[in-house]
């Protein structure tokens, strides 16, 4: 029997997806029907992203799962009308992705590369950084991405420390977990990385109590959630100096608004949400072993546990 496969994204991402995940679907040897319109009660997967069409998941009533094309789960997890399994999106595509934006904001703050190129004439004063080893880098979050970002650090020489919700036991990282484990983890942070999923226990989890535990002169990055950080305290620790500078690519709105103190602040660099995206020949395998699975009756990757949100 065929296998009706809704595509429920942006529309203007069907050209990109169309094609690798028609594949996918086929060398995973899925008699699969992909469309973009199809009658609900007839859809037996939803490819998802937030800002496609479907927002009300009662008429499915055949769907065996929603497949979410994004890493986060937030804007879709308080749906009441979504009562089908919904997974997130963990691809080698994405994950790698992140953890290059992270490597690389990580050595040009440890490196000093924006205050190497913004020399003015005649400056040719030595700047010396420290080795990676000297530098203790702490991330925040210790699912696929985070792990992902802090083996990739700790390849570079840094030595990382890991916080997360249950323990972990990562093979070169120092794991830690719990609220005691959270302020030891800031405690020699030089480099802090964020990469926590949003939910009501991670909301401001950077506040001015967390902060100040920073060493001070730190730096931030943050490609998790905008919702992580209180921002009123990271602007007061910025004017302080107690945080040197912060890297950040998510906000609370996007796009962040032209008037936001961040986008003129001296010690804060503003990317567009562009630390991992989605990328439709990676993503699509994982789609496509999803529904692979789900026809077979294996477990399905990346299910969401609702209780914790992510």
């Amino acid at each position: 029997m065929t296998i009706n496969v809704l595509f429920a994204a942006r529309p203007d991402r069907w050209d990109d997806y169309e094609a690798p995940l028609s594949a996918a679907l086929a060398d995973a040897g899925l008699d699969a029907h992909l469309a973009t319109d199809l009658p609900p009660g007839e859809v037996d997967y939803i490819v998802y992203s937030p800002s496609g069409p479907v927002s009300d998941f009662r008429p499915f009533t055949r769907a065996k799962a929603v497949l979410n094309l994004w890493a986060g789960v937030e804007t879709i997890i308080g749906n009441p009308t979504l009562t089908q399994p919904l997974c997130r999106m963990v691809d080698e595509g994405l994950t790698l992705g992140m953890a290059e934006w992270v490597a690389g904001h990580a050595l040009r703050h440890h490196l000093g590369t924006d205050l190497d190129v913004r020399r003015a004439p005649g400056d040719w004063s030595p700047h010396i950084p420290p080795l990676a080893p000297e530098r203790p880098v702490t991330v925040l979050g210790l699912g696929a991405l985070g792990q992902a970002a802090a083996r990739m650090l700790a390849n570079i020489g840094f030595p990382v420390t890991g916080w997360s919700r249950t323990q972990k036991d990562i093979a070169g990282i120092r794991c830690l977990s719990g609220a005691d484990g959270l302020d030891r983890a800031l405690s020699n942070a030089q480099i802090l990385v964020l990469l926590l999923p949003d939910t009501p226990a991670t909301a401001n989890i950077l506040d001015a109590r967390t902060l100040a535990l920073l060493p001070r002169g730190a730096v931030i990055l943050n490609p998790g959630r905008g919702t992580l950080i209180d921002d009123d305290a990271l602007l007061l620790a910025l004017d302080t100096g107690q945080v040197g500078h912060a890297t950040l690519d998510v906000f609370r709105q996007e796009p962040l608004p032209g008037e936001h103190p961040y986008w003129h602040h001296p010690r804060v660099t503003v990317t567009p949400h562009i630390a991992a995206e989605t990328r439709p020949r990676t993503a699509s395998l994982t789609i496509a072993e999803n529904i692979r699975r789900s026809e077979a009756g294996e477990p399905l990757l990346h299910l969401v546990d609702r209780k914790h949100g992510y």
